[in-house]
């Protein structure tokens, strides 16, 4: 028997982000203290549920949503700086410690996915002699435990997610030149870019402004004259790989940087000694992050849900936001005449992930588009991704989705 669902279709109101007149997208790279938070987060989320799978057959009950990265304190210095005092990682929340008579290793799976990710990501940071771990994760209430073994287990909230597609050129740009940052092939032609960078774009009309902060590696940094002219290459590398992108704008703007100031020294410069401000200056938190598509992007709708190290079961706070992404970009791929489309997915607690009390696009249509075949096909891709929701759910869990 069919699956009876709640899906409305309908026309959006307002123009596309791309026609309005002001944008504004951010993006914290992977060394800003938010995004190490979420990122090892969601890893220590990726191997419980590996080892609640392997182990018992099911993942059990588990949110690991709840983190706090306490800066340490550096003395950065050009030619290579100290560090006084090592970062401090806080595990927070709730996990399943026993299951079946079997005790589950939670603290060593979460202290083993986080110095494993710091490894594989952040070149200059040894977490076993520049990071502190405090394991605060506590077994979770008998009925959330005891909900995760029903034959059906309903969302844990009553709680929306929402996605959208396409990509703006202004979000795409600010997503691409981050990545093109933390690339190995620019790393190694640029060693001095630390891998903290956070990008603001502000996009007036057709006119692209992008405001780039990076920590430099100090240890590659001999003087202040240098490096300014690092900074300057590095500019111009950027310009290049902007020019080399198709986009709609008409003009972009780099500026690297800008409390720098040249007459002051090596304190006009903005120096680490391992590549993210996390080393002394800047604390991080699970969910002040980037969204689940990697974007915190102002005109857009959005959700202060933070997915990173949720459970990937039931807890729609996670499976909704990254899953309306989801929809919205299959919407958007697959049926002609779809301008933009928005994703609304909204739980009910207690009742199962792949009937929403609501799920709700709104098109912006192209011109000369019938809209009530449009609305017929895309309320039909919507049915068929929540038939599909096991099978997501799955990969969720298997790490297969970004979610920062």
């Amino acid at each position: 028997m069919k699956t009876p669902r709640n899906i409305t279709v309908e026309r959006a109101f307002g123009p596309p982000v791309e026609e309005q007149p002001i944008e504004l997208v951010e993006r914290k790279g992977t060394g800003h203290p938010d995004t190490i938070c979420d990122s090892i987060m969601e890893a220590v989320c990726v191997d419980l549920c590996g080892y609640y799978q392997q182990h018992f057959g099911h993942i059990c009950h588990h949110n690991i949503d709840k983190g706090l990265l306490v800066a340490g304190r550096s003395i950065p210095k050009a030619g290579g700086g100290l560090i006084l005092e090592p970062m401090k990682l806080i595990f927070g929340d709730r996990a399943t410690y026993s299951c079946n008579g079997e005790l589950v290793p939670v603290g060593d799976i979460a202290e083993m996915a986080a110095r494993r990710w710091l490894k594989t990501n952040l070149r200059f940071v040894d977490p076993d002699e520049h990071l502190i771990i405090q394991n605060e994760i506590k077994p979770g209430s008998p009925e959330l435990i005891d909900a995760f073994k029903r034959k059906v287990i309903g969302a844990n909230d009553t709680s929306v997610g929402v996605g959208y597609a396409p990509l703006s050129d202004t979000e795409l740009l600010v997503l691409a030149v981050e990545q093109h940052l933390n690339s190995p092939a620019l790393k190694k032609r640029f060693p001095e870019v630390g891998e903290d960078i956070k990008i603001m774009g502000y996009r007036l009309h057709e006119h692209l402004t992008l405001t780039v902060a990076i920590a430099f590696v100090d240890r590659f940094i001999s003087d202040p004259a240098h490096y300014f002219e690092r900074k300057a290459a590095l500019h111009q590398e950027l310009q290049n790989f902007i020019e080399n992108r198709k986009h709609q704008l008409d003009s972009v703007t780099i500026e690297i940087n800008t409390l720098d100031d040249p007459a002051r020294g090596e304190g006009g410069m903005y120096l680490s000694v391992l590549g993210t401000s996390a080393e002394g200056g800047d604390c991080g938190q699970v969910g002040r992050g980037n969204r689940v598509n990697g974007l915190i992007a102002f005109n857009r709708p959005q959700t202060l849900e933070a997915a990173a190290g949720k459970n990937p079961v039931n807890h729609v706070g996670k499976i909704y936001n990254v899953l309306s992404h989801q929809i919205a970009g299959t919407i958007h791929r697959e049926l002609r005449g779809v301008q933009a489309v928005v994703v609304s997915l909204c739980s009910q607690i207690g009742k199962p992930v792949d009937r929403p009390m609501v799920a709700s696009a709104q098109i912006t249509p192209e011109q000369n588009t019938d809209f009530e075949e449009l609305k017929q096909q895309a309320a039909a891709i919507i049915d068929r991704e929540l038939d599909n929701i096991e099978t997501f759910c799955q990969n969720l869990a298997a790490g297969k989705f970004p979610v920062c």
